[in-house]
């Protein structure tokens, strides 16, 4: 099996930073593809930021302000928030495309953290 484990959450005020992390274990072959989701009181999941071997994408609400990366060698993910405001408060989930062998069968499976609470005070 595969886990996932957030940190890094937390209250700060508007104008502030946060980095989450997120860390992989278990039965991992690789990784292809990053993302950090997040969920707001009575809102979905939306898709805050993606990052694959080769590429990033953001949502617009958080471009120049998020940057997701991630270190291979630990099966980890980041994502760096700055300037934070209160329309970023939300439950932020890591989600992962991990590649694993079953019965010698290479098979892509997506896990998802347990989420982690980040809240911004005006």
């Amino acid at each position: 099996q595969v886990q996932l484990v957030e940190s890094g959450g937390g209250l700060v005020k508007a104008g502030g930073s946060l980095r989450l992390s997120c860390a992989a274990s278990g039965s991992i072959f690789s990784i292809g593809a990053w993302g950090w989701y997040r969920q707001a009181p009575g809102n979905g999941r939306e898709l805050v930021a993606r990052i694959t071997s080769g590429s990033t994408n953001y949502a617009d609400s958080v471009k120049g302000r998020f940057t997701i990366s991630r270190d291979n060698a630990k099966n980890t993910v980041y994502l760096q928030m700055n300037s934070l405001n209160p329309e970023d408060t939300a439950v932020y989930y890591c989600n992962a495309i991990v590649t694993r062998t079953i019965m010698g069968d290479f098979r892509e499976y997506s896990y998802w953290g347990q989420g982690t609470q980040v809240t911004i005070s005006s």
